[in-house]
């Protein structure tokens, strides 16, 4: 795809005023990095706090009287158990358990919003809409009319909190409210995709350049890139569809289990293979490990133990944070356990690598006020 058929965000021309590399991912061109680099973004966040723009994300509503057991239907969360103001992470998932896409769902008192990766947006929407059978929901992608900041660090909170008289600090992790941030009406939720406490900040799309001016000119926040999004989360020990994610793996493989709700009182796409699934137990794993030595595990890169090969390294990186080689794959369910060594074929050489326990850097979200 040429650049001229890219999507660009609504803040497009102020990362090429800052001097970013912009990339194209997931049909949009965006920023992989700042004048600094992905390191210093990264410390950026771990020390102080970042700001990203990721408004590239899919965003989908659903109204309608049956709009909490429609998408009950097609996720395999229990939307019943949020109340409004809550958010969870959840999935839609094939017919065989395996997941289409990770997702978000926000509850509002009048509505429920889905929050997709970019890269299967028209996947998703497809999805969504061919099973709505006879709901009496109605169904909006309001992708192209939203954008999205994520502010993240630990000084999140009182970077937010400078633009706004709403109460951030009152806001508990995967809960949301209404705000309005310097002059902008958003609606803020405290999640995000790094390991570090932050916010995710959602308003119209036309409304955003005064927003993130004020973050990252006036407030001092540092810009961040895909770049150093990806390190962050892969530190975090948080998959990434379309690495370690995808239409042939199942939530029990990836240790995401605990966002499925075989008993939440409705069936659901994927009930009863995932019901099948668990009775039977994964025969694999997601697993983090470390490189012994001196290498560098990229994507796609051969994983072989007792002999074999397993897998493929689904994420790598050299871990900013911790100074070593780190990524993600799926093992035997056997080999699973931290400590269990196999080996890793980067560029032709075998290098000894061992499993360590998820997250690689311990989360600092905030649970509790």
């Amino acid at each position: 795809m040429t650049d001229e058929a890219l999507k660009r965000t609504p803040l497009h021309e102020s990362h090429v005023a800052l001097g970013a590399k912009i990339v194209p991912f997931a049909g949009y061109q965006m920023p992989v990095q700042y004048a600094t680099g992905i390191r210093a973004e990264h410390e950026a966040v771990r020390e102080r706090v970042g700001v990203f723009d990721v408004s590239h994300m899919g965003e989908f509503e659903v109204t309608g009287p049956d709009r909490n057991a429609f998408v009950n239907r097609i996720t395999c969360n229990d939307v019943g158990a949020l109340e409004a103001g809550q958010a969870h992470y959840t999935a839609l998932l094939n017919e065989e358990g395996c997941f289409i896409d990770d997702c978000l769902v926000y509850r509002f008192d009048d509505r429920l919003m889905l929050v997709v990766n970019a890269s299967n947006l028209t996947k998703d929407w497809d999805h969504v809409v061919d099973r709505k059978g006879g709901a009496n929901v109605r169904l909006r992608n309001l992708s192209d009319e939203v954008a999205l900041l994520a502010v993240q660090g630990p000084l999140a909170e009182a970077l937010v909190g400078r633009f706004t008289t709403f109460p951030v600090a009152d806001l508990r992790y995967y809960h949301h409210g209404e705000a309005t941030v310097k002059g902008v009406q958003c609606f803020v939720s405290r999640t995000g995709y790094t390991g570090e406490d932050g916010f995710e900040l959602y308003c119209r799309a036309r409304d955003v350049e005064p927003l993130w001016a004020a973050l990252v000119g006036e407030g001092g926040g540092t810009p961040c890139g895909l770049g150093a999004r990806d390190t962050l989360r892969l530190e975090a020990g948080l998959p990434l569809y379309g690495n370690d994610l995808d239409e042939t793996i199942n939530p029990y493989e990836a240790r995401l289990g605990w966002i499925v709700k075989l008993d939440k009182g409705s069936s659901f796409v994927g009930w009863e293979a995932l019901r099948a699934l668990k009775a039977r137990g994964a025969t694999r794993k997601l697993v983090g490990f470390e490189l012994l030595e001196k290498a560098f595990p990229r994507h796609g890169y051969e994983v072989f133990a007792q002999g074999r090969k397993v897998d493929v390294v689904r994420s790598g990186t050299v871990s900013p944070t911790l100074g070593t080689p780190i990524g993600l794959t799926y093992l035997p369910t056997h080999l699973a356990q931290p400590g269990s060594e196999f080996e890793v074929d980067c560029r032709g050489r075998r290098v000894a690598a061992r499993v360590v326990k998820l997250p690689f850097v311990p989360h600092r979200v905030k649970r509790r006020n």
